[in-house]
């Protein structure tokens, strides 16, 4: 309660004590007292830069960890730290208004091969079912904690558990209730917007006093608890050598508002873009050193450990010359044959070397040995020859998708597989689905996607593949995931000249003709306004499975209201034909 001390030997607004009176009272109801610390040794130094190279595993400790206070309780001695700095290794976003951008890249030469996988027309089935839609953070919203102001771009995470949904968006968080044996409605907001390291006060260190964007939520099924992953963008003053950082907050149980394990660990390469997931053996997380280095870092933490508090290392490593990486996220509770190691992917091409293209996607089996760092291998990359591909608009950072009455066009991040890279075990089979947005011989941008199908030596081999290209209209930014059936689903930015940036979804049925989504588009949020004050439109979107039917698909993405400067985001929630809830109990929806 330091930090609840500070605040009162300052003079503090009436509003704010009774917010923070309200945070206490609701600390108390949950019958929940401050738990003493677990706080472990300062552990030895970690390894200085000239360790993190390929070629070998790097046993990284953490800096730190702890067992925190339920987070109403954080919220009551959260102390606002100073402002912001501009974040070193990625290109600064602005909410100034931006000069009119250059012209788009000019489109690609696609071949037959590529042409022969897209898919130029919407299927012939009936949309899926809309279960639930509500606004989240964004313009408009406005929660326990107040309104939320949007940093652009955004970067939508989003993760459901069996009776909450958060969302995250680049350094602030929500907390929403979901239709079932707990609350009678979907979407009331419960708690936020708060800042992300919320959940470290009192935890010391950069991950309680730096706010950083990128925050990243996951909902681990097999445990029914959340992840909640933070990377540290600048310098820390007492750790010279070690000079960013990865924070790991992980709940004790399934409730988001009760109390959460603590971790620190120091970085000498910056820790951007992370993607977690989780996998039976271990939490993995891939970054990058950054938008101007061909550089990527996987790291694996003990997830056995983690769950339960206890002091883990990171192990990583760390490739030269590939795209960005994501690791395979478990979704259902059908576990991977016991022995199965991480299974990571990536696209093809460079950017920066200007190689906007390629035949492949390329993958890497990450096993840790958690007795003996020794034995820990990273193998790869394996190709998986594909249908050639083009990054729409030639990749990240370019000025491409064209909106209604401006001359401002925004990014499409088309040098990536999206998150997420979703395994589940079928029984009879294991797949893994993955996506990225290319240019298309019908024009604008479609969405290519994936099903890779394990062999029996548990490799990743090609099972099918599209691109979804119905019209001339821009798809971008996709993420997708499967149902407990094995239907597919896909959640996407779209929009072009005529149409304001929005959000859409389509899906298939796991019996239907291959290459193709046969259930028409669905409209998660219709654009009711041109972006002007950035070309860098959104990150990443997120598509979530419902982990209380395993048929529910959760979507998140931004749209803009009219007269609005900043993006609103709208949550969704769908479900195909012939996949319900299995128990009468749950009470979905």
């Amino acid at each position: 309660m330091k930090a609840l001390k500070c605040l009162r030997t300052r003079a503090v607004p009436q509003q704010i004590w009774l917010a923070i009176g309200i945070a206490l009272a609701l600390a108390f109801a949950y019958g929940i007292k401050q738990p003493a610390p677990v706080q472990a040794a300062q552990a030895a130094a970690p390894p200085d830069a000239s360790a993190w190279k390929p070629g070998h595993t790097i046993v990284n400790p953490p800096v730190r960890f702890d067992h925190s206070a339920p987070l109403p309780q954080l919220l009551a001695a959260y102390h606002p730290p100073p402002p912001r700095q501009r974040r070193r290794g990625r290109r600064p976003s602005t909410t100034a208004p931006v000069a009119k951008p250059a012209e788009a890249p000019p489109p690609a030469i696609i071949g037959p091969k590529s042409a022969a996988v897209e898919q130029v027309s919407q299927g012939n089935g009936s949309q899926a079912t809309q279960v639930a839609s509500f606004d989240g953070l964004g313009a408009g919203f406005k929660g326990p904690q107040g309104t939320s102001t949007g940093r652009n771009p955004s970067d939508n995470s989003l993760a459901v558990g069996r009776d909450e949904i958060v969302q995250i968006v680049n350094s602030r968080m929500a907390i929403f209730t979901k239709k079932g044996a707990k609350y009678a409605e979907t979407g009331k907001a419960l708690f936020g917007p708060v800042v992300t390291n919320t959940l470290f006060v009192g935890f010391g260190g950069p991950c309680e006093t730096q706010v950083s964007g990128d925050a990243v939520v996951r909902y681990d099924q097999l445990a029914n608890r959340w992840l909640f992953v933070l990377p540290i963008f600048r310098h820390a003053a007492d750790q010279p050598n070690a000079p960013y950082g990865m924070c790991y907050a992980i709940s004790e149980g399934p409730d988001p508002m009760g109390a959460y394990y603590r971790y620190e660990f120091n970085r000498p390469l910056f820790p951007d873009y992370p993607r977690p997931a989780v996998w039976p053996d271990a939490y993995y997380l891939t970054t990058s050193t950054g938008d101007t280095v061909i550089q990527k870092h996987v790291c694996a933490v003990d997830r056995s450990k983690m769950l339960r508090g206890l002091k883990t290392d990171e192990q990583c490593e760390v490739i030269d010359g590939v795209s960005f990486l994501n690791p395979a996220d478990l979704d259902g509770q059908r576990l991977p044959p016991a022995g199965t190691p991480e299974i990571v992917m990536a696209a093809g091409g460079t950017q920066l070397h200007q190689v906007f293209e390629d035949d492949g996607i390329y993958v890497w089996r990450f096993h840790v040995d958690w007795k003996d760092p020794a034995k820990t291998r990273l193998t790869g990359p394996e190709k998986i020859t594909v249908a050639p591909y083009h990054f729409l608009c030639n990749g990240q950072l370019s000025k491409c998708v064209p909106q209604p009455g401006t001359d401002v066009r925004v990014d499409a991040q088309g040098d990536k597989l999206m998150q997420r890279l979703v395994y589940r075990n079928l029984g009879h089979y294991q797949s893994i689905v993955a996506s990225q947005s290319i240019d298309t011989k019908a024009g604008g941008g479609g969405v290519r996607w994936y099903e890779f199908r394990l062999d029996g030596a548990g490799q990743p081999q090609l099972f099918q593949q599209g691109t979804y290209a119905p019209d001339g209209g821009y798809r971008w930014l996709p993420s997708i995931a499967t149902d407990r059936k094995g239907d597919i689903g896909i959640g996407y930015s779209f929009g072009d000249k005529s149409d304001y940036p929005g959000q859409r979804f389509v899906a298939r049925r796991a019996a239907d003709a291959k290459g193709q989504m046969t259930l028409q588009e669905n409209v998660v949020a219709e654009g009711m306004a041109s972006q002007t004050n950035t070309m860098r439109w959104e990150d990443y979107t997120t598509l979530d499975i419902d982990p209380s039917d395993d048929c529910t698909f959760w979507y998140v993405g931004d749209y803009y209201q009219k007269g609005q400067e900043n993006y609103s985001t709208r949550i969704g929630a769908y479900r195909l034909p012939g996949c319900a809830a299995r128990h009468k109990f749950l009470g979905l929806f």
